[in-house]
């Protein structure tokens, strides 16, 4: 009746993940050539040319807005995804589910777009 012996192919699979970029890094460490940080090695580099300025600068907000607005309908299609793949299965009330889920997002979609965030310039 336990059924954690079904899943060993899958904690071998995830212990192997799990190692293999530990692995990596840990030979990239390894095998690295040891630079001495001077005060060449410490300045920002551009294509060349002399840095002018300094290199921290404050972006705009909508930067931030508008990248929030296409993760949550990236994630939108996450959800979205598995519902249309057993759709079938589901029945009535998963669309009508489904349904309540996408009017909520084209609804802050519609919010969003007033609110401006969606304006580039």
């Amino acid at each position: 009746m336990f059924l954690l012996p079904k899943y060993n192919s899958f904690f071998i699979f995830l212990l192997i993940a799990s190692l293999i970029p530990i692995l990596i890094f840990s030979i990239s460490k390894i095998i690295a050539p040891i630079n001495r940080k001077g005060p060449e090695k410490l300045t920002s580099y551009e294509s060349g040319i002399e840095p002018m300025g300094d290199a921290w600068i404050q972006f705009q907000i909508r930067y931030y807005m508008f990248a929030l607005v296409f993760v949550i309908f990236d994630i939108e299609t996450v959800f979205l995804y598995p519902w249309a793949m057993s759709f079938n299965h589901l029945g009535l009330s998963a669309f009508i589910e489904a349904l309540i889920f996408v009017f909520i997002l084209i609804f802050g979609l519609v919010y969003a777009w007033r609110k401006g965030a969606l304006e580039w310039s």
